[in-house]
């Protein structure tokens, strides 16, 4: 599938406990067709999010689920799991996001776990120029559907008419992005454009101003402060713990 990589690439390798993000897009089908067929993870969680499309998630545990436009899944893979996310359309447009996060060492061999959240159960946030999605995390009042996370993120939709400012609160201790996915924002003396992504200085708050209509990812979690050991689709604190990581893949035994 073709993707933008924007974390894990070499001008920003992750930004703990954030250790990806990918957004896919297109309405050629040539370009997503192929989608992600089987493959393993150990370690962490990955987090999907689909604004448009259907793709469905099968594992090697029988579980099975499909992902519609406005929800999102959040998977933790733990001790691990083989699984492939295809879509469930042959033409259209599908496009969305992909965030993985670092567990901690002491959960990284807990049992994996799904939360599979329909796009009616994310609550949004309306105010003058301004529809807030709250996936994980409190906004306005409300709180996200998503639950039981180490790193207690923050991770909502931002959507803003042009002129219109978005602020929220941010535990100070937390690492915080902004991506723009779509229009331009201002954040300090900072014009961010369509695929720019804003890494932010520790602080309590957040402020965002539209410069045009824009949509954007606001994201915020609790660095770890661990070592991190990875290879591919295993993220674990050692090299050792890697290399059980294949060895027990190999033998069937995620």
């Amino acid at each position: 599938m073709q993707l933008t990589r924007v974390i894990a690439q070499p001008d920003l390798p992750m930004l703990d406990p954030f250790l990806l993000l990918d957004e896919f897009g297109s309405d050629k089908p040539g370009d997503y067709l192929a989608g992600f067929p089987d493959h393993p993870h150990r370690g962490f969680e990955t987090v999907t999010y689909l604004l448009a499309g259907r793709m469905r998630h099968r594992d090697n545990q029988g579980n099975s689920g499909l992902l519609t436009p406005g929800s999102v899944q959040w998977m933790t893979a733990g001790s691990g799991i083989v699984h492939s996310e295809m879509p469930e359309q042959e033409n259209g447009l599908l496009r969305g996001f992909q965030l993985w996060v670092n567990l901690p060492a002491a959960d990284k061999m807990t049992a994996p776990r799904y939360q599979d959240i329909a796009p009616e159960r994310i609550p949004e946030v309306e105010s003058a120029g301004a529809n807030v999605r709250v996936v994980a995390g409190s906004y306005g009042g409300v709180t996200g559907p998503v639950n039981g996370i180490a790193t207690e993120p923050l991770y909502l939709d931002v959507k803003l008419d042009a002129g219109a400012r978005f602020e929220t609160a941010v535990a100070g201790s937390h690492n915080a992005f902004v991506y723009v996915y779509d229009g331009a924002a201002r954040i300090g003396d900072a014009t961010l454009g369509r695929g720019d992504l804003a890494v932010l200085t520790a602080g309590d708050a957040i402020s965002v101003e539209a410069t045009e209509p824009a949509a954007l990812l606001v994201v915020a979690g609790k660095p770890l402060g661990e070592p991190v050991a990875r290879y591919g689709p295993i993220v674990m604190n050692t090299r050792a713990e890697l290399e059980r990581a294949f060895e027990d893949l190999r033998e069937g035994r995620f």
